[in-house]
């Protein structure tokens, strides 16, 4: 659809990933000559066991089954972090393979993820990073709700003092009626 609908000027080339073989569709007969010309190139990621590359190696921990993804992440990791110098590319592959860890294990524990990455790592990658800010952002929100309510909980006596009804009340403060009347009775 993509070479269909774009004008290309540029020479092009495509790459086809399966896990296997028995995944690749049979009824491929509407793009047979593009699949098999010298343009596209198909890879089974299970018949590439002697590349080493952690690329490949990222590929594989999409597809691999859960049981066998932490010891494969725990692993890449660790080629990770020996092969790249780089601290930017380091914790950019890092954040990719925390990224396919945390969709493909969606039930793992905190723990186990701090056993596959040291903490100080778990500190610095997007996702905890997010996750912290949108908890400090949830604790932000929590407390100006609780300060609105605060502050709407404790006008509620000169409300009721100026003449006001529960109902009245309630509805000019936005508040559910049993609320209203709690704080009445308490006062």
């Amino acid at each position: 659809m993509y070479l269909h609908q774009t004008k290309l000027s540029n020479n092009w080339q495509g790459v086809v990933i399966y896990p296997n073989r028995k995944v690749e569709t049979s009824n491929t007969s509407r793009y047979q000559e593009l699949l098999n010309s010298d343009r596209v190139k198909r890879f089974y990621l299970n018949e590439l066991d002697n590349i080493e590359s952690i690329g490949l190696k990222t590929l594989k921990l999409i597809i691999s089954p859960q049981k066998e993804a932490i010891e494969q992440g725990k692993g890449l990791i660790q080629q990770v972090k020996q092969e790249f110098n780089d601290t930017k590319q380091q914790e950019n592959i890092l954040q990719l393979i925390e990224t396919i860890l945390v969709y493909k294990l969606p039930l793992i524990s905190r723990q186990e993820i701090e056993k596959m990455f040291s903490l100080s790592d778990l500190r610095e990658t997007k996702v905890y990073q997010e996750a912290l800010e949108e908890g400090i952002e949830q604790g932000r929100q929590e407390g100006r709700e609780e300060g609105e309510l605060a502050a709407k909980i404790s006008s509620i006596p000169r409300l009721v003092a100026l003449g006001l009804s529960v109902e009245q009340i309630a509805q000019a403060l936005d508040l559910d009626i049993e609320q209203v009347r709690k704080s009445v009775k308490s006062n």
